[in-house]
C-alpha cells in the first residue's frame, strides 16, 4: 500500500505561546501547578519566594526533589512534553510548567541538579520575547550568573530543582513597577498563595491520605494546612462513607465519598476556629463538595449542580476522591482547578447528598431555636464500604423520606415537616423509621 502523503503544519511558536497564556490560571493556581511537579519529584520541602525588586522582581520555587538530567530538563520545557505519567502522579498534559509560569511572566528559567557529586547545574530558559522574535520553539542555555543568588545557593549543597519567573508582566503594573502599590500587590499575592497552597495541599502538609508529609514555605513562613472538614472538632458529625464504581467508556475506577456536618458556631472549640474554618469563600459558599485527585484538592465549594446553596445547609461538606485513572471521566482542565462530575456519578450522589443536607439543616435549626447549644448532632457510625444489599422496598421508602425532606426545605416548610415527624414518632414510630424520618 502506498503510504499517504502529508504536509507538516507546525504551529507558529510566537502565536501559540502567547495564546496559551490565558487558559485559566490566577497567581496562586499557577504556583500550585509548579508545586505539583515538586511533589511528583519526591520533594520533602518546597520553598517559594516572591521577591520585590521593582522591575527586576521575581518569583522562585525551589524543591529538594530528584532533579532532572539535561535531556529531561529540555523535555520538561517542551509544550506537550512526551514524558509519560504514572498512576497517582499529579501531572497530566505535559503543559503545566510552561503554561502556569508564562501565565504570570514572560521568561521562566529552570535550574536543576541530580547529584551532589556533580558540580554542574543544568539551566534552561524559555523566554517569550525570544520565541516571539524568532518564531521558533527554542530555549536558551544561560549560565548560572544570570540566576538570582538565592537559586544558586539553594542548589550548591543539595539536589533538586529551582524555577525562576522573570519579566512579571502579568503581576506588576506596566507603569511604575517600582512603586509602593507594586510592593503591596506582591505582599498580598504572597498571603493569598500561602492560603491557597494550605488548602489544595492540606493532605500532604498533614501527612494524611497517602501518608506522605511535605513542608511548604512562602517567603520563609511555613504554610499551615487548611482542612475543610475540621477533623479536630469533637462536635463534628460523620455520616457513613460511600464508594461508587464509575465506568465511562473504557475508563473505570472507584470514587470515594466522605460526608460531614460541621459544628454550629456555638459548638466549635473557639470562635477563632469557627472563623478559620469559614474558608476563603465563607460559610455559605464553602458548603458542598471538595473534589480530590490523588489527594490534591482540585475543586471546592458548591454542589456541582446537584442542588443549590442554602443558608440552612452551610454546615454540610463532603469529599470526593478519585485517582488519575479517572481523569478522562472527570474532564480535569489544564490548570487543575475545574472538573466535571460525570452524569452517571451525579445520579448516584443525589441521595447521599440530600441525606447530608438534611442532617446539616437539622443541626442549623436546632441551634437557631436555641435547643442545640452545646449539643452535637449525633454521629452515625463510620464505614468505608457498602456492607450488604438493601431491599428495593426499603431503599425506595428511604428515598421517599429524603424526597420529603428535600421538598419541604425547598418549599420553606421544613418546620411543618418536623411537626409531622414528631406526630409520626409518637403515633406510628415504625413508619417514621421506615421512611428514615426518625430523629
Amino acid at each position: 500500500m502506498t503510504p499517504p502523503k502529508f504536509d507538516s503544519i507546525t504551529p507558529s511558536a510566537a502565536r501559540l505561546t502567547e495564546s496559551l497564556r490565558d487558559i485559566g490560571y490566577d497567581f496562586p493556581a499557577a504556583v500550585a501547578d509548579l508545586v505539583d511537579n515538586s511533589v511528583s519529584a519526591g520533594a520533602d520541602h518546597v520553598d517559594i519566594f516572591i521577591e520585590f525588586d521593582g522591575p527586576d522582581s521575581y518569583v522562585l520555587i525551589a524543591d529538594d526533589g530528584a532533579g532532572m538530567s539535561e535531556s529531561q530538563l529540555t523535555e520538561a520545557l517542551r509544550y506537550g512534553s512526551r514524558r509519560g505519567y504514572a498512576q497517582g502522579e499529579l501531572g497530566r498534559y505535559g503543559l503545566g510548567l510552561k503554561t502556569a509560569s508564562l501565565s504570570q511572566c514572560r521568561a521562566v528559567t529552570v535550574a536543576t541538579r541530580t547529584s551532589v557529586n556533580a558540580p554542574r547545574l543544568y539551566i534552561r530558559t524559555l523566554d517569550l520575547d525570544v520565541v516571539s522574535e524568532s518564531d521558533q520553539w527554542v530555549v536558551l542555555r544561560p549560565g548560572r550568573e544570570g540566576l538570582p543568588h538565592r537559586a544558586v545557593a539553594y542548589l550548591t549543597e543539595a539536589i533538586g530543582t529551582v524555577v525562576v519567573w522573570d519579566k512579571l508582566d502579568r503581576v506588576l503594573p506596566e507603569s511604575r513597577p517600582e512603586g509602593g502599590w507594586a510592593r503591596r500587590r506582591l505582599d498580598a499575592m504572597a498571603k493569598r498563595t500561602a492560603a491557597h497552597l494550605g488548602m489544595v495541599f492540606h493532605r500532604f502538609l498533614e501527612g494524611t491520605g497517602s501518608g506522605r508529609r511535605i513542608i511548604i514555605t512562602v517567603n520563609g513562613e511555613k504554610v499551615e494546612p487548611w482542612n475543610p472538614f475540621a477533623p479536630h472538632e469533637p462536635a463534628r458529625a460523620d455520616l457513613p462513607s460511600q464508594r461508587f464504581e464509575v465506568t465511562i467508556g473504557k475508563v473505570s475506577g472507584t470514587v470515594r465519598m466522605s460526608r460531614y456536618v460541621l459544628p454550629a458556631k456555638e459548638n466549635f472549640s473557639s470562635p477563632e476556629q469557627f472563623e478559620r474554618l469559614s474558608g476563603p469563600l465563607k460559610w455559605n459558599r464553602q458548603q458542598g463538595l471538595y473534589i480530590y485527585r490523588a489527594d490534591r484538592l482540585v475543586q471546592w465549594g458548591g454542589w456541582n449542580g446537584i442542588r443549590g446553596i442554602d443558608e440552612h445547609t452551610k454546615l454540610a461538606r463532603a469529599s470526593l476522591d478519585f485517582d488519575t485513572d479517572l481523569d478522562g471521566a472527570f474532564n480535569i482542565n489544564v490548570a487543575k482547578v475545574r472538573v466535571t462530575v460525570p452524569i452517571q456519578l451525579r445520579q448516584m450522589l443525589e441521595r447521599p447528598i440530600n441525606e447530608l443536607c438534611s442532617r446539616a439543616d437539622e443541626a442549623y435549626r436546632k441551634t437557631a431555636r436555641g435547643t442545640g447549644v452545646g449539643t452535637a448532632v449525633p454521629s452515625l457510625p463510620r464505614q468505608t464500604a457498602w456492607n450488604g444489599p438493601e431491599s428495593q422496598e426499603a431503599a425506595a421508602m428511604k428515598d421517599a423520606g429524603l424526597a420529603l425532606r428535600a421538598a419541604s426545605m425547598q418549599a420553606g416548610e421544613y418546620e411543618a415537616l418536623l411537626r409531622i415527624v414528631a406526630v409520626l414518632e409518637r403515633e406510628a414510630p415504625a413508619v417514621a423509621q421506615v421512611l428514615g424520618l426518625n430523629t
